[in-house]
């Protein structure tokens, strides 16, 4: 909904006002919120959702499907499953030395949470981390982002529907109403973009002593040794590089491949775009645009500063600024100061370099700032532990690319650069959750006979409490 300036710390205090009375909900009640949640998504707005999506930057029908709708109904079917468990009191040994007390975990709720979500998947990255914020008991405002206001327009409808405003509340608007949020003392910040504005975010909330979670990006690579299977991995690149014309915060960034088998792949690169989007991509159903004029500027930009500076561009290469298309591209040779090499692409632009030998590549990947992702395609099983283990990334997906996303029992997050904190399954609530300790004590314990005033008799008791306890 659209909130006047003045409206924004009047929404906050009404869910300041009611965090406790969420926080204390039983994980039955906040189970029949989600499958309200869950209901809208499937069933009240799923047209709406992929028309809007298509409206906002040409989404293919199928893509909203399984990448936007899918992943948060699959979040709520999980947490479903596990919730009861996930808020029962977790109980840790007591040591002898406490003789007397027993000690416990209490997952309790942070409070009020402010979820700030991208436009690249709207949906996915909105409603995912509130499901998390839900089970976690908590109340929360959501300022999905304005490059996408269609998407922003449904859902802004399904939340008004399914929640009451004091308990989760949805704020269109412009960067001036996230600054606005952003002085507001949340008790959690949710923030998925890219890490120039995560540090903007990360000094608000130090503001509050806020905790955070940044879900951030960079450049995330793709390691193709000469043992892969080819023809099975340029499949698998050109599905996670060019989904959702390759703005994805996880998508392949650029490619390391043995220099022995850069030709094939070229080749195989060649066949399989035709496969998947015709020899004219601009008019296929399964490929979608840039968001808008200006990142389809910077992107255009991209590509003639590294074709000006001697990259060639091996596939690919049109571009269409009336549509804001760019047709899937392939470059090879770019340098190694482009702006194509420095700075994450988040478009369907796919530089190549190749590598002679594996340390190579562990040294060209430890040069950048740590990813998000960091894929291996691979059959050597040296070759992927010595990679995985002199390397650092948020996840790792070996012989496939973006999959480590969907699977709930992983957690999902960077490192430094590319982000602070995890996502999806236990992991994502725990992120919305205070680990509470409790420590009862039932009888008197040694503790008890140490207090003043001390004397020899106290001082052995510590002093065989040292060495043996």
């Amino acid at each position: 909904m659209n909130y006047s300036d003045n409206t924004y710390a009047a929404l906050f205090n009404a869910q300041k006002s009611n965090q406790f009375v969420v926080g204390n909900t039983t994980y039955k009640t906040r189970i029949k919120k989600l499958k309200s949640l869950k209901f809208a998504l499937e069933r009240t707005y799923k047209q709406e959702i992929r028309d809007a999506l298509y409206a906002d930057f040409k989404k293919p029908t199928l893509e909203t499907d399984l990448t936007e709708i899918y992943p948060v109904i699959d979040e709520i079917n999980f947490v479903s499953q596990h919730l009861k468990s996930w808020l029962k009191r977790q109980k840790v040994d007591t040591p002898i030395a406490l003789l007397g007390s027993s000690s416990w975990i209490k997952n309790e709720s942070k409070g009020v949470c402010l979820i700030i979500s991208p436009w690249n998947f709207p949906i996915n990255l909105t409603f995912g981390p509130l499901v998390s914020a839900i089970a976690a008991g908590n109340t929360v405002m959501l300022k999905p982002s304005e490059m996408t206001p269609n998407t922003s327009a449904v859902m802004a409808k399904i939340v008004k529907e399914v929640f009451e405003e004091n308990e989760v509340a949805l704020v269109e608007g412009e960067v001036e109403v996230s600054q606005e949020l952003l002085k507001l003392p949340f008790n959690h910040i949710f923030f998925t973009g890219s890490p120039q504005v995560g540090k903007i975010v990360m000094k608000a909330a130090s503001e509050h002593l806020t905790s955070v979670t940044l879900e951030l990006g960079g450049k995330s690579p793709v390691i193709v040794d000469d043992t892969s299977n080819l023809d099975k991995a340029v499949k698998k690149i050109i599905f996670g590089k060019f989904l959702n014309a390759g703005q994805t915060c996880i998508a392949p960034d650029y490619v390391l491949v043995n220099a022995s088998v850069r030709s094939e792949f070229k080749s195989a690169f060649e066949k399989y775009l035709t496969e998947f989007y015709t020899e004219n991509p601009s008019a296929s159903k399964s490929y979608g645009r840039i968001v808008n004029q200006k990142h389809f500027t910077r992107l255009k930009g991209y590509l003639e500063e590294a074709v000006s500076r001697n990259a060639s561009i091996a596939l690919g290469g049109t571009v269409e600024a009336k549509d804001n298309y760019i047709e899937p591209t392939l470059v090879f040779d770019a340098p190694e100061d482009s702006d194509l090499m420095q700075n994450e692409i988040f478009g369907p632009i796919l530089p190549v370099k190749t590598y002679d030998k594996i340390a190579e590549v562990v040294d060209y990947v430890n040069s950048k700032e740590k990813s998000l992702a960091l894929y291996i395609f691979s059959k050597n099983k040296r070759n992927i532990k010595y990679i995985i283990n002199n390397t650092r990334a948020g996840s790792t997906c070996i012989n496939h690319n973006l999959l480590q996303f969907l699977n709930h029992n992983l957690p999902f997050g960077g490192s430094n650069n590319s982000g602070i904190g995890k996502s999806h399954g236990y992991f994502g609530f725990l992120e919305f959750t205070n680990q509470r300790s409790v420590l009862k004590q039932h009888t008197l314990g040694a503790v008890d006979l140490l207090i003043p005033p001390y004397g020899n008799f106290k001082q052995k008791l510590v002093n065989l409490t040292i060495k043996w306890f």
